[in-house]
């Protein structure tokens, strides 16, 4: 737990939180998952992400940094709530349980929905399967809008470049696969889901679900992490408010760039899962994560797992550290007010 105040108050924290970040980070989610699902070998490293920024500013301006932004925000809203809650209320249920073993556990559930509960730090084990648990059940209601938000950010790029005549530069004809062109092909939220709906059926929302199941440990193990780095006293030269600001950015981002890289392969298969149209329209891509694998491991070894895996730390660095700051600010806030009312 990352405070002791109830589930609803946390879960509220943590997507206010979530939602700052996103708006902060996600250009670089947007440029992560085309870098994810393009083919071009051009389009590696520091080189590939600053070639795909600047063709995406030169050709829809600065608006194109955030096609999708609002079906992602509302995604990561929900996922975040939902995580929060029933994280909290999990871990404050096992936390008072063993603390106390003669209340019965309708009383435990009450205490710990209205009550504070006193941080701790579980087990690794427990740690890892309440903040699985929690993944799960969050991930089941959010997945059909993360699917529809990869959509977004990736239709419309479809289409490789066969060395078609165009007055575009080298560099232009590399990025250009990648570029989103919603407005220019009417593509809009309900477009996409209702193409979703006529190609794939309901379960066309749930695209890459069950077999990346495993990548709800992220956030369980980012929170361990990040409750373990929080623990760490490391000496500040600043005032004690701005030590707290900056050890919860810090723990935050470093906690997620760590789970990050451990579980990258099957954030990475999940991606290209749900950018596949439909087994039917996906023009040979992988529509399974061990298509994924195989597919990148016979085109670039190894090291196709761990495609655009430096975007993926900076914007999971930028979006978990602003996502904990903000979470503890605004619990902060809730916790003097709360005194001041006393």
């Amino acid at each position: 737990m990352t405070s002791a105040l109830p589930p609803l108050v946390q879960a509220c924290s943590g997507a206010l939180g979530s939602a700052a970040a996103n708006a902060v980070s996600y250009p670089l989610d947007l440029v992560a998952t085309k870098l994810q699902t393009t083919t071009s070998r051009r389009l590696r490293g520091l080189h590939g992400t600053m070639l795909l920024l600047k063709h995406i500013v030169d050709t829809e301006g600065l608006a194109g940094l955030y096609d999708g932004l609002g079906a992602d925000t509302a995604s990561t809203i929900v996922s975040n709530f939902l995580y929060f809650y029933f994280y909290t209320l999990l871990h404050a249920i096992v936390a008072r349980r063993r603390g106390s073993t003669n209340t019965s556990l309708l009383q435990t559930l009450k205490h710990s929905l209205t009550a504070p509960t006193k941080p701790v730090l579980l087990g690794v084990p427990t740690e890892l399967a309440v903040g699985f648990i929690a993944g799960v059940a969050s991930r089941a209601v959010s997945t059909p809008l993360s699917v529809v938000t990869v959509r977004l950010q990736t239709e419309g790029g479809d289409d490789d470049d066969d060395g078609e005549a165009h007055p575009a530069t080298a560099s232009d004809k590399a990025a250009a696969p990648l570029a989103s062109q919603r407005s220019t092909a009417g593509q809009g939220f309900f477009d996409v889901v209702r193409r979703i709906y006529a190609q794939e059926g309901l379960a066309g929302f749930w695209a890459g679900f069950q077999p990346t199941l495993p990548l709800c440990f992220t956030p369980a193990l980012t929170l361990l992490l990040f409750q373990l780095l929080s623990r760490l006293h490391i000496p500040w030269k600043a005032p004690r408010a701005r030590q707290s600001a900056i050890s919860a950015f810090l723990s935050g981002a470093s906690a997620n760039a760590l789970a990050v890289t451990i579980l990258y392969p099957l954030l990475l298969a999940k991606v290209r899962v749900q950018a596949a149209r439909s087994r039917r329209d996906a023009k040979g891509s992988a529509t399974s994560v061990t298509d994924v694998w195989a597919s990148a491991l016979r085109a670039e070894g190894w090291g196709g797992l761990y495609q655009a895996l430096g975007v993926q730390i900076l914007k999971g660095f930028v979006n978990q550290g602003v996502t904990m700051l903000v979470k503890q600010r605004i619990e902060r806030g809730v916790v003097r007010l709360y005194t001041r009312g006393r």
